[in-house]
């Protein structure tokens, strides 16, 4: 397993449209243990392929709280088919947005329908934390951050702050 290079915001890679896994293969599933170490590198909770340079509709998470009992969860090709019309509301962050946290409502419960590790047809109910994070996840699947459920000034703010961060690296 290998940990990747997230690319962090502004990136245009980031702001892609994710293309659907024709099949997951022995390909797939080295670039969800690559993406699985990666976010756990980081430290996150939850990692696209797309942040990683990759336009393929993969998503790695694991919100379990304890740090020797890892629960990875695999999702390749989700796809939405319920949210619920109640909201919640978590403070979110973003490993491609580095330092950055924003209370974002979303619905606090969904089901996702996707393809697991092995390219099984799965469908999962998720509520809360995990509702919340699905759906963080799968926004990256079409080129959407947190930050674009922000005011234009907020979201501005955090887009120039992280451009200078990015040029202060560079200039190192």
């Amino acid at each position: 397993m290998t940990v990747k290079i997230i690319l962090t915001e502004p990136n245009k890679l980031l702001r892609q449209v994710s293309e659907p896994v024709k099949k997951v293969g022995d390909e797939e599933r080295k670039l969800m243990d690559d993406m699985l170490e990666t976010m756990y590198a980081a430290p996150g909770i939850g990692l696209a392929a797309i942040q990683i340079g990759i336009p393929k509709r993969i998503v790695v998470m694991d919100i379990s709280r304890e740090d020797n009992k890892k629960e990875p969860m695999y999702f390749v090709n989700p796809i939405i088919k319920i949210k619920n019309s109640e909201k919640a509301t978590y403070e979110e962050g973003c490993l491609s947005v580095p330092d950055q946290f924003a209370e974002i409502e979303r619905p606090n419960s969904c089901e996702v329908e996707y393809l697991d590790y092995y390219g099984n047809k799965q469908l999962i109910k998720a509520q809360g934390l995990l509702a919340t994070c699905i759906q963080h996840e799968m926004d990256h699947l079409e080129g959407i951050l947190f930050i674009d459920y922000l005011s234009k000034l907020k979201k501005s703010m955090i887009i120039k702050k992280l451009s200078k961060i990015k040029i202060n690296r560079e200039i190192l």
